[in-house]
C-alpha cells in the first residue's frame, strides 16, 4: 500500500514553500472564452521561480530535508525543468545539486541548471542510462536523490498549484492538467478531492506520447517508448506512486495533436501576450480540439512552465 499524501501534507507544503516560490497569477481571455465557449481561468506557472509548478516540489523536498540528509545535496535525472527547479532548490539551501540531463535536453535548460550552480552529467536520451547514470552519481556522491515525479513530497509540492487556483477561482467544474511523469497531475487531483470534490481533473497529453492515456485505460502502467512530440515535459512514464491516485481520482486523459500544441502555444503567445512551453500548451489545446466537453464550464488551467529557447519557436 503507498501512502498519499494528504490534506494537511499538503497545506504543510504550502507552508513551508511559501517563503521561496511566487503564488502565480490566474489569469482571464474574454477572446478565449468565446472561442471556446467557457470560462477558463490560467494558472499561470510559467511566472513561477526557475519558471514552472516544479520549483514548488523541488522547494518543499530540500526544505525538508534533515541536516544529515542535506549534507550530501540532492540528485536527479531530468531534461529540465525539474533540473533547475532542484538546483535553484539546492543552491538556497546552500548545498549541492547533482543533475544528470539527457544530451538532447534544451540549451535553455542546460543553462538555466547552470546558472543555479548545478552539476551536470549528461547521459543518452532514454530513462535506462538517466537511471544508470544517476545511480553511479549517488555511488560516487552519496547524495539525497531527489525524483521528478515518483516521491511523495513532490506530490504534496506540486499539489499546492491547484490549492492556489481553487482558492482564487470558486466554483470551477473542471481543471486541465498536463501530465507526463504524474507529479503534477497526482497533486492536482488529490487537492480537488480534498478542497472542491465536485471539480473533476481532466489529464491532457500529446498523442505522439500517449503512454498515460494507455495505462489509464489497461490498469496498469504502460512505459513510455520512443515518444515523439514537442512537449518535451511530457516525455517520462507514470511514477508508480503517481499512478494509483491517478486512476482513483483523475476523471479522464485526452491527447492531442502536435499541431494543436503549436496553435494552442501560438495562440497564448499572441493574444495572451505570455511565453509558455509546449508542455504547458497541451490543456489549452484540448480545448481547441474539443476533446473535453467545455461549453459554458468553468475551467481551470494549469499552464505548467515558460522555459522555451526562443530560438527553437515551432511558429
Amino acid at each position: 500500500m503507498i501512502k498519499i499524501p494528504g490534506k494537511s501534507d499538503i497545506l504543510r507544503a504550502s507552508e513551508i514553500i511559501q517563503p521561496y516560490i511566487h503564488r502565480t497569477p490566474v489569469l482571464t481571455s474574454e477572446t478565449f472564452n468565446k472561442l471556446i465557449g467557457a470560462e477558463l481561468f490560467f494558472k499561470c506557472e510559467n511566472f513561477q521561480k526557475a519558471g514552472a509548478f516544479k520549483s514548488r516540489g523541488a522547494v518543499y523536498v530540500v526544505m525538508s530535508l534533515s541536516d544529515a540528509e542535506a549534507k550530501k545535496g540532492v540528485a536527479t535525472h531530468s531534461s529540465g525543468n525539474h533540473a533547475q527547479a532542484l538546483a535553484r532548490a539546492a543552491s538556497i539551501r546552500n548545498i549541492p545539486a547533482f543533475i544528470v540531463m539527457p544530451s538532447n535536453s534544451p540549451q535553455v535548460k542546460i543553462d538555466a541548471v547552470k546558472q543555479y550552480s548545478g552539476h551536470i552529467t549528461f547521459c543518452k536520451p532514454t530513462l535506462k542510462d538517466r537511471e544508470e547514470t544517476l545511480q553511479k552519481v549517488i555511488d560516487n556522491t552519496k547524495a539525497f536523490e531527489v525524483h521528478p515525479y515518483d516521491n511523495f513530497s513532490i506530490i504534496a509540492g506540486q499539489a499546492t498549484a491547484a490549492k492556489e487556483l481553487l482558492e482564487d477561482v470558486n466554483n470551477l467544474d473542471l481543471i486541465l492538467c498536463p501530465v507526463g511523469g504524474g507529479g503534477l497531475l497526482s497533486g492536482t487531483a488529490l487537492t480537488t478531492h480534498y478542497l472542491s470534490e465536485k471539480t473533476e481533473v481532466i489529464a491532457c497529453e500529446p498523442s505522439g506520447a500517449d503512454d498515460a492515456l494507455r495505462s489509464f485505460k489497461t490498469g496498469k502502467i504502460i512505459p513510455s517508448v520512443n515518444p515523439e512530440t514537442i512537449a518535451d515535459g511530457l516525455l517520462t512514464s507514470l511514477g508508480k506512486r503517481n499512478f494509483p491516485i491517478i486512476q482513483q481520482y483523475v476523471k479522464d486523459i485526452v491527447t492531442v495533436s502536435e499541431s494543436s500544441i503549436v496553435a494552442a502555444m501560438r495562440l497564448l503567445f499572441e493574444r495572451m501576450k505570455i511565453v509558455v512551453e509546449p508542455s504547458a500548451a497541451v490543456p489549452f489545446a484540448a480545448l481547441l480540439e474539443n476533446k473535453v466537453a467545455a461549453k459554458t464550464k468553468r475551467i481551470g488551467i494549469i499552464l505548467s512552465g515558460g522555459n522555451i529557447d526562443l530560438k527553437q519557436l515551432p511558429f
